[in-house]
């Protein structure tokens, strides 16, 4: 099976960190991936997303043009990309900070309340992880506990005071889907 993963919304949503956790743990699964993060000259606060392959065959481009996978934080992104998901494709979308739902029948959504779930957890900085979290959970494109492993490893050394955190925004991720 290949993702094909775009992660957008605003710079400083933690966006590339995501595409960066779920490639590393892709990585660590011995699968072949690709990573490509793309962003404003604005960074925080403009435009971003990242792109990201997982597949069990050699990934040919590192360009997605019609994704299977979509996890949007803005209503700007859900506007851009919804048009080009997959038929059959998924689409996490944090409905705590897009209140539209998507129009297309042929594509399943999943509404996750990320940003609140953060706020709740004293994490507010952390939806895109319960958003990753969830997107694991569900698919299974990387086992649940390589995407934890890969945190440890991914996370910088000046935010390693925030792997427990992190860890738990993942779990929170998964435990939504469990539920839901």
């Amino acid at each position: 099976m290949t993702y094909e993963t775009i992660m957008a919304g605003f710079g400083g949503q933690g966006l590339l960190f995501s595409g960066k956790v779920l490639a590393h743990a892709a990585l660590i699964e011995g699968k072949e991936l690709s990573w490509l993060p793309s962003y404003g000259p604005e960074m925080r606060g403009g435009t971003c997303n990242c792109s990201v392959i997982v597949s069990d065959d050699p990934v040919g481009s590192p360009i997605i043009a019609s994704p299977n996978v979509l996890m949007v934080m803005n209503e700007p992104s859900l506007d851009k990309f919804e048009p080009a998901l997959a038929s059959g494709g998924t689409v996490f979308i944090d409905s705590s900070l897009v209140p539209r739902k998507v129009t297309r029948s042929d594509v399943t959504a999943v509404y996750i309340p990320a940003t609140k779930m953060a706020k709740e957890m004293n994490a507010p900085s952390l939806a895109n992880m319960i958003l990753l979290g969830a997107i694991v959970a569900k698919l299974g494109c990387v086992k649940f506990e390589t995407v934890l492993e890969a945190l440890k490893h991914t996370i910088s050394a000046r935010k390693a005071d925030l792997l427990e955190l992190n860890l738990k925004a993942v779990q929170a991720g998964k435990d939504f889907i469990a539920s839901n």
